[in-house]
This record gives C-alpha cells, structure tokens and sequence, in this order.
C-alpha cells in the first residue's frame, strides 16, 4: 500500500481524536513539522520575564484621547477631554483615572513609529516584526515564544482569546504547530465555554476512554499498513496532548472563572458599562473577564496570550467611540496590572497594550480621526520594563516624535530580550534561506529598569 494511501484510508476512519479531529487534520497540522530550522543559535541571554499578555486594540487607538493627550491645543486638536495625573506628576487622559491610579506600575510610550497607515499591512508589521510581501510569509510573535522557548506545561504555550486577528497573519514558515489555541467564546458572555475543550454533554468520562482505546486499536493496524512511522509518531503525540488536556482538572480550570471573587471580578471592571446600546440598555464589554483568563492562563504556565478589545477605527465622532469603549478598558488595565503585582506575577509577566497605529492630530469634519502610523502609543509593564515612565515625546500636536522616536522593530527586540531570546538568531525558513527573528531591531535600554 503506498502512503498515499494509508493516509486516505486513515482518514476515512473518521474523528477519532479526543477533541474531535480528524486524521487529516492531524497530518495537516504536523506536515510542515520541523520546517525551520535555527540556522544561528544567537546570544544566550538571561530571561527577565517568562509569559507576555497582549492586549490588542484593533482599529488603531486614539492616543491623544487617551495615553497622549495635547491639554494645551487647539481644540481640534485637543478633542473633547481633559487630563488626570499620575502619582509622578505626568498625565494622561481624564479617560483614564484608574490606570492614572496604577501608574507607577507602568510605562506609556508617546513616540512608537510605525510605517504603514493601513490595517492589515500594519496589524501584520505589528504581530511579526515584518511588512507583508509576496515573496516569503513571517510566524507571530506568539509563534516565535512557542517555537523558541516550548510549553511550560500540559497547556499550549500560545492563546488567543477569544481568537487571533484576521490580519495578523499566522506562523508563517514555521509548523501550524506553533499557531495560537483559540479558544473560540468569549469569557465575558454567558455562554463562554472553550471550544474542543471539555467532554460534550451526555458523553462520560468512560466512553472517552473507550474512544481513545479504539483510537490506539486503529492506530495499530494503520502501521501493519506500513505507513510513515515519523507521521504516526508525530500524530499519536498530538493525540496524548489532547487526550490529556482533555482529562486534566488543572487545564480545566485555567480556563475557567468559576472560583474567581466577585471582588475579583469588580477590581477588572466587571460591572463598568459604556453608553446606551441600540436596545437602550448599557453593557458591560467583557474586557474584563478576557484580561481575568489571561491572567489565570500565565498563572497555569502559558507563555504568549493575545486578548482582543473593541472596534477603534474612529473616523466618524470620536467622542462617542472613546465614551463608549474606553471606561471598560481603563479599569481594567489597573485591575489586571494591579492583581498581576499582588500575586507577585509582574516581574515575570510583560503586559503590552498594542494598536497597529494611532490616529491623525486632527479633528476630521465627521468628529473623527484617520489613520496615523509616524507616532502613535502604546503602554507596557512588568517583566523588567520601567515602571512610572512617559518614554518618549511627540510634537505639540502630536504629528511626529520630539524625543527618542522608537520603530516598531526596536520595542518587539526589546520584548523578546526580556524573555531571554536573541531575536538576531536566524531561522532556517524552507530548508534553505537564513531569516532573522527581528530585521534590524535594535535593545531600546531606555524602557528596561
């Protein structure tokens, strides 16, 4: 029988998987294994920090109505809001009264430069380091943590809640094995329940053992048929992953909120609602149960979570987009930064609020802002970064930066050398071209305490 197949035979057995996959999907998702190779094995470097939570908000985040604002501008520039400052007498946004409160556990940083003032190009630059080609597709930095630095525990080294962005693109030359487990609800609805992730209704324990016995039957007799040996390996081990994420009280409960406190819950921001909605009620956002599972999730040994928040394309009444959307996201940055610091989890744990790129200066004649990537914000904490910072200035209308103007490329650099990666070394894409982790970034020294 030839290995085409046996492979067609196999999956004409059906789902046999624990959560339900079937061959294919296994042999699909291990066929590109071992695609890259380290070509360099780069500077071994000490680890400050050990897992990422990226709060991503999609759209491009107003900077000047939030971590940015220009008190001093004229009106069209200055928008609609004031100021409230921090315990170190800088300030940011009277948006942001909590986060001000939390401050000193953080660092805003005023001078990001991007390149592109496109969504998905500049998602794309965000989540790989890289600009979209044609020629060659780049892994996420997610992909990258999973790849370098493996699983902690039984859980997936990289999440995504409640899924990865459309636009960020996916693992690139590396095996769809380092791609983000989605968990595919949202924490914040009553309906949450991780998709794949626990035994359906009305099905026992016992018949899941029963299926992972005849599974292991099938196996067996697929390599009588002289099948690939190195893919039935590599397809068992993901299938005793499964099976083990499946039947483990500890990744269970990662997921879950079902022992959180109400004071827990409150200190995120649980019960903090933006304005009326179509139905003329106000909704809580969800955010914070998102950031709570984040949290749990780095607690039980994931390494890179990516959580997304909101719709933040404003070229039309940016006053009720940042009424709306921001009260949500303030309470719970402080309510995430602060609960990381009391269970002593902020020194080991980078949290990084990111946005593909920032808004125009200018009030447009809608009430908007449009697309601005020559600077733009974004805030980061924990993890050996500076705490109580304003890294970097922008101009009086915050057009370009005035001091310490920092590329992208420079602050994911910064960012993988926390976690103890050289983001020089070279991977081996395609058996046969060398590419580095991060092209031309360089140690922002400035950021790091």
């Amino acid at each position: 029988m030839s290995r085409r197949d046996a492979i067609r035979d196999a999956m004409r057995v059906g789902s046999l998987g624990a959560l339900g996959l079937s061959m294919g999907d296994l042999f699909r998702l291990q066929a590109a294994e071992g695609g890259a190779f380290t070509m360099t094995k780069g500077v071994q470097k000490t680890a400050k920090a050990t897992s990422v939570i990226q709060l991503h908000l999609g759209g491009g985040f107003q900077q000047q109505e939030s971590f940015d604002p220009k008190p001093e501008a004229p009106v069209e520039i200055r928008g609609s809001f004031g100021i409230t400052k921090t315990k170190s007498k800088d300030f940011l946004s009277d948006n942001f009264p909590r986060t001000a409160e939390a401050f000193d556990k953080l660092t805003v940083i005023r001078s990001l430069v991007g390149k592109i003032p496109d969504h998905s190009q500049a998602t794309y630059h965000l989540f790989t380091g890289y600009t979209p080609t044609a020629v060659i597709d780049y892994p996420q930095m997610g992909s990258i943590i999973s790849h370098e630095l493996g699983k902690k525990t039984e859980l997936p080294p990289y999440v995504a809640i409640p899924k990865q962005n459309g636009f960020a693109g996916g693992t690139g030359f590396l095996s769809s094995a380092y791609g983000p487990f989605e968990i595919g609800s949202d924490p914040g609805k009553g309906s949450y329940k991780v998709k794949d992730f626990s035994i359906p209704e009305g099905t026992s324990i016992e018949r899941v053992d029963r299926r992972n016995s005849a599974r292991q039957i099938i196996e067996q007799r697929i390599r009588k048929m002289e099948a690939d040996p190195d893919m039935l390996d590599t397809m068992d081990g993901f299938y005793k992953q499964a099976y083990s994420l499946l039947t483990s009280p500890e990744a269970q409960a990662a997921f879950s909120l079902d022992d959180e406190t109400e004071e827990t819950k409150q200190l995120y921001g649980s019960d903090v609602v933006g304005l009326r909605g179509p139905d003329r009620k106000y909704h809580p956002k969800g955010l914070a149960e998102r950031l709570i599972v984040a949290r749990r999730l780095v607690e039980s040994g994931v390494r890179f979570v990516t959580v997304t928040y909101g719709s933040w394309d404003c070229h039309v009444d940016v006053k009720s987009n940042t009424l709306d959307q921001m009260p949500a996201l303030d309470a719970a940055i402080a309510g995430l930064v602060t609960d990381l610091d009391q269970r002593g989890l902020l020194d080991s744990t980078i949290f990084w609020v990111t946005t593909e790129f920032g808004r125009t200066p200018k009030i447009n004649r809608d009430g908007g802002r449009d697309h601005h990537a020559r600077c733009y914000s974004n805030l980061i904490g924990g993890g050996g970064f500076t705490r109580g910072q304003i890294y970097g200035t922008s101009d009086a209308t915050g057009a370009e930066p005035a001091r310490d103007g920092l590329p992208l490329e420079d602050l994911l650099f910064t960012i993988y050398n926390q976690l103890g990666i050289d983001a020089n070394k070279e991977l081996l894409a395609f058996g046969t071209r060398p590419i580095e982790i991060i092209n031309g970034g360089k140690l922002a020294k400035g950021l790091l305490a």
